[in-house]
């Protein structure tokens, strides 16, 4: 289903950062077009393969991008949260969608159709400056998240997610965790056995999980560990993988 944007919806887009440094009037053009789609949980927004005529942004709620290998495998590549936008390098180029999105949660999307999108572009060609910039920050996403997977333990790569959820630098601090622990373990190349391992190894040095309510007691520790700084860990906790 889907309806018109509402003011809050545009101040959501306005600050995505694929509009960074366009003018006010230049976004209110490429924008003009753009409905909101509610999604309901696990609603899909477009398959994997089907032709790009639209890139998005979650306005609300959260959005998994995952693809589907010929064995039937999934594989996560990201959980985009409110005000990410996705799916602009192959709206621009009218390739076909790379991956599948599916609503994690009850989810409302900004939807821009790609051909509005390619008629601003040779009307203003700052727009495209600013989607290879918005293109370059997903590739590098997935730069670290390549990295990530070959380089860190298990309960690096958990104590790394875990600290970014928070801004906090030092001390004791308490978070939320944004999804189940399923997708958490997707999302992170875990199985769920080893995700569990994980945070039974992070509990030796005080992170306590109950539910989705995590308590930190050290966030500088837990960012140290996650950096591989092993002075830091003390032989306590072996890699999982």
């Amino acid at each position: 289903m889907s309806s018109k944007l509402t003011a809050g919806d545009l101040q959501v887009i306005t600050r995505t950062a694929i509009f960074r440094g366009l003018k006010a009037e230049t976004v209110e053009h490429i924008i003009a077009p753009a409905n909101a789609v509610m999604l309901r949980p696990h609603e899909w927004l477009f398959r994997q393969g089907e032709p790009a005529t639209a890139f998005f942004i979650v306005i609300d709620g959260l959005v998994k991008l995952f693809r589907i290998s010929p064995s039937g495998d999934e594989t996560v590549i990201h959980v985009l949260q409110k005000g990410e936008g996705f799916a602009e390098a192959v709206a621009f180029t009218g390739n076909r969608y790379p991956a599948t999105a599916e609503a994690v949660s009850g989810s409302r999307v900004a939807r821009i159709p790609a051909d509005h999108i390619i008629r601003c572009i040779r009307e203003n060609p700052d727009i495209a400056l600013a989607m290879v910039a918005s293109t370059s920050q997903h590739l590098h996403h997935l730069v670290q998240q390549v990295e990530q997977l070959k380089a860190q333990s298990g309960v690096q790569r958990v104590a790394e997610f875990l600290a970014s959820l928070s801004h906090a630098r030092h001390g004791r601090c308490e978070i939320s965790l944004p999804y189940d622990k399923m997708l958490i373990a997707a999302r992170l190349g875990l199985t769920p056995e080893s995700l569990s391992r994980a945070f039974a190894k992070l509990r030796e040095i005080g992170v306590t999980i109950h539910a989705s309510q995590v308590t930190i007691d050290d966030i500088a520790r837990l960012r140290r560990i996650a950096a591989n700084d092993r002075s830091t860990v003390r032989g306590t906790l072996r890699p999982i993988r």
